[in-house]
């Protein structure tokens, strides 16, 4: 037998040859579902996130409803502590009394103006005249222009009060308090919401 100085060297390196063969092996099984996958899958589950999502969703809503349910109860009966934020802010508390003391030439527009339609049109018919179709026209553009001017005034001596009361914060443009203040104004007291605190005219808000 031969002594082979090289012997050593070619059994060392052999192992080192072997391993990228070894290494390969888990690379070409990529893209192949794992035997846990495969039974998963033969058992048609699927994951529980998309059902918890959506039935936490519909809980949302419903929490949603009720609540926004709650505040519309709350300004039907006048609750001022559960009604929405927005309806909770001293001047906005402040400008519903104040409309709601006084009287608003506003608030009998819609039904004075259905009457002057119906009476016109009668009118009209009845004695086929146009000229009594223009008079009736003018009184309902007359009584426009008068809760034009009513709101007008209204508003110039309420800002004022709010500005004394609660700061320009109160009258600034992203308080909407003219908006609100005019809107609430043309609507009959019985049907406005949040409900008046007093059943009777006359009530002014402290100053």
């Amino acid at each position: 037998m031969t002594w082979n100085p090289f012997k050593k060297k070619e059994e060392a390196q052999a192992p080192v040859e072997q391993a990228p063969k070894k290494a390969a092996n888990p690379s070409e099984k990529k893209g192949h579902p794992t035997p846990k996958m495969k039974q998963a899958q033969a058992a048609g589950i699927r994951p529980l996130v998309p059902v918890d999502r959506k039935a936490s969703a519909k809980a949302a809503k419903a929490r949603l409803r009720e609540k926004e349910n709650a505040e519309y109860e709350a300004m039907q009966k006048g609750d001022i502590n559960h009604m929405p934020k927005a309806e909770r802010l001293p001047w906005r508390i402040y400008i519903r009394d104040y409309v709601d003391a006084r009287f608003n030439l506003g608030e009998w527009f819609i039904p004075v103006a259905f009457a002057i339609l119906i009476v016109s049109m009668f009118v009209t018919s009845l004695m086929q005249n146009q000229w009594a179709s223009i008079i009736m026209m003018a009184l309902m553009y007359g009584y426009l222009i008068a809760v034009i001017i009513d709101v007008w005034l209204m508003w110039r001596k309420l800002k004022a009060k709010l500005i004394a009361k609660y700061g320009e914060q109160s009258v600034s443009k992203g308080s909407r308090s003219f908006s609100y203040a005019w809107s609430r104004s043309i609507q009959m007291r019985r049907w406005r919401l949040p409900k008046p605190r007093y059943p009777k005219r006359g009530h002014w808000p402290a100053d």
